[in-house]
């Protein structure tokens, strides 16, 4: 599943109500720097040769005559979503469009908040963590509490460790959201579990030293890459819930 636009929606989400989506990344291809077994947009395709992705001219163009347009037709916009193909962050201006995203969101849909879904694996780099603070939405994915099950599920594509990632979150400290899919499934004879005692008791551990304002947890929606993985049921989910808010954390589940 790929988008083909730089923009597109607005659509109704189950957590971000109206969001216009972003994607910042070209439209035949996904690029990551993780190759999650659950992600919509299927795995990264190396095979291919590299594309070119939409520039801070083109993103400029694009966001005015979406915004316009949306505004002309009394269309709701409750959050403009940076997702799409991939990691948003890997774009190299991902700063500046970030800083053109808020002038454009004041004078069009003021009241609109932006949202980023992340896979957390740019915070080191200074610029990206400075535009993260600035947007009102900050959603960080923190899918495993220990090393092992993350190098599973995540499938990094760089050398970025799971402490790697927590330490940056840390450096937030608890203006962020985390959000964390849950699942099991067995892949080229590995069990894949992060719902396990072990798995949760490791996850808690990781969410005390982030200290996020919130928690938000998932199952598998759409059709993932591997037919293996298995989709937990909405009562599982909710037992999850359940446990992370016995140690304070303001939870949502979204099953």
């Amino acid at each position: 599943m790929l988008w083909k636009n730089i923009f597109y929606g607005p659509i109704l989400s189950r957590r971000l109500g109206f969001s216009l989506g972003v994607n910042l990344l070209p439209d035949k291809k996904k690029i990551c720097s993780f190759d999650c077994i659950y992600c919509e947009c299927g795995l990264n395709d190396n095979s291919t040769p590299k594309e070119a992705l939409p520039t801070f001219e083109d993103y400029k163009d694009a966001i005015y005559s979406c915004l316009n347009e949306n505004k002309s037709k009394n269309q709701k916009i409750d959050h403009i979503t940076f997702s799409g193909n991939g990691e948003p962050t890997l774009h190299p201006e991902f700063d500046k469009i970030i800083d053109h995203t808020i002038l454009m969101r004041e004078q069009f849909y003021p009241e609109t908040k932006i949202a980023v879904l992340t896979n957390s694996t740019n915070l080191h780099i200074q610029k990206i963590f400075d535009s993260l603070k600035k947007v009102d939405v900050p959603l960080c994915k923190l899918d495993a509490g220990s090393e092992e099950t993350y190098q599973l599920i995540d499938s990094p594509v760089s050398k970025k460790t799971l402490n790697d990632i927590t330490k940056s979150l840390i450096k937030f400290n608890g203006n962020i959201i985390i959000q964390t899919i849950f699942l099991k499934g067995n892949i080229n004879n590995k069990t894949i579990d992060n719902t396990s005692e072990r798995e949760l008791n490791l996850y808690i551990d990781r969410l005390k030293r982030i200290n996020p304002k919130k928690v938000v947890i998932y199952r598998v929606d759409r059709r993932p890459p591997f037919s293996s993985i298995i989709k937990l049921s909405e009562e599982e989910l909710k037992s999850i819930s359940e446990f992370i808010s016995k140690f304070g954390f303001n939870v949502e589940y979204y099953a």
